[in-house]
């Protein structure tokens, strides 16, 4: 079983965390913790590898890591990553399942730091990874939506269809976490909250932002129209800008590729992903 935990500190901050206690029936909890939870230089295929004996050990494994995810967006792209193999595991896939554990297992109190500044800016980034996936070349999305500087939404997925494009590939997570804020921004004034417009959404592709802005179809991105008229009818409603960032300020790195453990902890603590102790000294469970 895995419990949801909100820690609390009301002069300071919230704090969610999932305490993993699901996942200690799996091995290799005795093993050296690791820096991330991927091996950046391992590229697994859906081929590679002796078939496992008992899949459901790994579909197990997997269900639980992505519970996790609730409150662990810093494994959102390993879990995606590894729900990819369900239907036939194979041994390097478990190998990968186990290196999340190790990683897991470095601070099983890690969670969200949820600040309580009153800072009601929603901002959010999106990123992709062209032509991620090995088997079908379909690249990977990632976002993230913050509200002030804590985390509310992210997701990890692969694209439905290839791109054709870098460009295209970053376009297309544009459009993904449009979406998201289009509804978002509903749901905020069901509540009778208040949200600045235009919602800033940065993006490291400078063709991607070129085209949302240029109202002139080419034959070149005629394929992605419906995406193109989508977004730009929100950038004409007044909902949302798009900015262009280094890829070095791109937080929504992390939901699209397995990073070294140098980045990956820079990325972090940049996302307010933090241990519990380092966080809240003398705080009330509820």
């Amino acid at each position: 079983m895995v419990t949801v935990s909100c820690t609390c500190n009301f002069s300071k901050s919230a704090f969610l965390v999932c305490f993993e206690y699901g996942v200690l029936q799996f091995d290799s909890f005795n093993c050296k913790v690791a820096a991330s939870p991927l091996d950046c230089t391992e590229k697994l295929k859906a081929t590679d590898g002796k078939p496992l004996s008992d899949p459901t050990y790994y579909r197990k494994l997997i269900g639980k890591l992505n519970f996790l995810t609730n409150t662990r967006m810093d494994i959102a792209y390993s879990v995606q990553h590894l729900s990819q193999f369900m239907q036939t595991p194979r041994e390097p896939h478990l190998k990968a399942g186990y290196h999340v554990l190790r990683y897991l297992r470095q601070d099983p109190t890690m969670g969200i730091f949820i600040s309580n500044k009153p800072d009601l800016t929603v901002s959010a980034y999106c990123d992709s990874d062209w032509a991620a996936c090995p088997d079908s070349r379909k690249s990977v999305s990632g976002y993230l939506v913050l509200m002030g500087d804590s985390p509310i939404s992210w997701k990890s997925k692969k694209q439905a269809t290839v791109s054709l494009s870098s460009a295209e590939a970053e376009y297309r997570a544009v459009r993904q976490v449009v979406g998201e804020l289009v509804w978002f921004e509903r749901l905020l004034n069901e509540l009778c909250v208040h949200c600045s417009l235009p919602i800033q959404i940065f993006c490291d592709s400078q063709a991607a932002v070129h085209i949302a802005k240029n109202p002139v179809f080419h034959e070149r991105t005629k394929h992605i129209e419906i995406d193109c008229h989508f977004v730009r009818d929100k950038l004409q409603q007044g909902l949302i800008t798009l900015h262009h960032i280094s890829t070095d300020s791109q937080l929504a790195d992390i939901f699209t590729k397995a990073l070294t453990g140098v980045k990956h902890t820079t990325l972090l603590t940049k996302l307010s992903v933090n241990s519990l102790t380092s966080n809240l000294w003398g705080g009330d469970e509820i």
